[in-house]
């Protein structure tokens, strides 16, 4: 509850061979460019994070992007997430964009100005995208509209598909 919910990396909204794109909409692409070095530097500044106690929670971005990875860190910790957008992307590309070496990190708003400290001594790229507490996850995009959906339901979505999915198998 309280944390600041940070970004980690460059985020360009890369769709291409995206699960977003593969499973709502059928389409494919090409895969993003992994660039190592990057890949290597940003996971060497959120372990280094992790290890001096700055991270209370860290989840890498990959299949489903930044959506997908704060819907996990809430189920996991029974605590809601507030996400914010308000750039030039759509906010599909925004939230389910799998661009390379990004991770989403959890930390006391109190270490917010070392966090930045921090990543511009390294040059990470980060961008504060929320704040950890209640029990839903919502989201305000660039197009002005609130979504949400509360831990409880999302939680029984989660859970239930594959009982019900054997359920019709038998």
């Amino acid at each position: 509850q309280g944390d600041t919910l940070v970004l980690i990396g460059d985020t360009s909204g890369h769709l291409g061979q995206s699960i977003y794109a593969r499973d709502i909409f059928k389409l494919g692409g090409a895969a993003p460019k992994v660039d190592l070095a990057l890949e290597k530097k940003n996971g060497d500044f959120v372990r280094g994070l992790i290890a001096d106690g700055t991270v209370r929670a860290a989840h890498d971005l990959s299949d489903g992007g930044l959506g997908l990875a704060a819907a996990e860190m809430a189920l996991g910790s029974d605590v809601g997430v507030t996400l914010g957008y308000q750039g030039d992307l759509t906010d599909a590309a925004f939230l389910y964009g799998e661009d390379q070496a990004r991770y989403l990190i959890a930390v006391p708003a109190s270490k917010a100005d070392d966090l930045d400290k921090r990543a511009r001594a390294a040059g990470v790229s980060y961008l504060v995208v929320g704040e950890a507490g209640g029990r839903e996850i919502s989201y305000l995009g660039a197009s002005g509209n609130r979504e949400r959906v509360s831990i409880d339901d999302l939680r029984k979505a989660h859970e239930s598909w594959l009982p019900a999915y054997m359920k019709k198998a038998s």
